[in-house]
């Protein structure tokens, strides 16, 4: 069940470009998210079977979000406190979601994503977030208790069974449900990518769908693309986010698309 195997035959030019990868999409994925469009057709690119292509980027990302989420909260743009009721929504989100991924179809999923991912980028060119400034997180009470637990849930068992988009619907949904700016959403969204991803990467593990050599690999380049981009975030605000967001989401609506029809 335990496959903890460190060979891998893959050459080094490969190997390379797969760390290359993994660099620009960890930057991409701190910002916006949607890094995993990235990462997973290079893992496939260097001939691992879908399942096993999964759970290595499940471990690569669990590196990533984890910087991305701490460096937020180093920044105080993220209280765990405040949402912990999303962290155990998410948490049993992601484990229902991957428990379910071989009992789902997701023929329909995949072709209605990339309608819905393109959905979220019209919303961000029309929607106006609040300033950088405003800091305020919403007040406390059973209807934002609901919120949490409806939104972990749903996008905690999506990030489970499937995961394309996953940052960018935490930070339109925490944008529009709280409506708090677009740097704390993206301190939420990173915060709830890592209990998901490594909630994710335990059944992985279990099941033996990892590669340790290239997901290791990957994770630290994604590390440090994370640690770039999660500064270049906070330092440039939602003047900066909101273009990229823009950009990369249209990029994975069609891709998605391509792919599904």
């Amino acid at each position: 069940m335990f496959d903890f195997s460190l060979t891998l035959p893959i050459e080094p030019s490969l190997f390379l470009l797969i760390c290359g990868v993994g660099l620009i999409a960890g930057f991409i994925d701190a910002v916006v998210g949607g890094g995993g469009m990235l990462t997973i057709p290079a893992l496939l690119s260097a001939g691992l079977p879908p399942h096993m292509a999964l759970g290595t980027n499940k471990l690569a990302a669990t590196f990533a979000s984890s910087t991305a989420a701490w460096t937020y909260y180093k920044k105080q743009l993220f209280d765990p406190i405040f949402w912990r009721k999303s962290f155990y929504a998410t948490g049993i989100g992601a484990i229902s979601g991957t428990l379910a991924v071989n009992f789902i179809s997701t023929e329909f999923l995949d072709k209605a994503l990339p309608l819905v991912i393109l959905a979220t980028a019209v919303y961000t060119i029309f929607n106006r977030f609040p300033s950088d400034s405003q800091n305020d997180l919403p007040t406390p009470g059973p209807r934002l208790v609901r919120k949490q637990w409806l939104q972990g849930l749903g996008l905690g068992f999506y990030d489970g069974i499937a995961g394309p988009g996953t940052g960018a619907f935490w930070t339109v949904s925490t944008a529009a449900l709280y409506k708090v700016n677009i740097l704390l959403a993206s301190g939420l969204a990173k915060s709830m990518n890592f209990t998901s991803n490594f909630l994710s990467l335990i059944t992985f593990i279990i099941l033996g769908h990892i590669n340790w050599v290239l997901g290791l690999s990957m994770g630290l380049c994604l590390m440090v693309g994370a640690y770039l981009g999660a500064h270049s975030a906070i330092r440039f605000g939602g003047k900066f986010i909101r273009p990229i967001f823009i950009l990369v989401v249209v990029v994975m609506a069609v891709k998605l698309a391509i792919d599904a029809w």
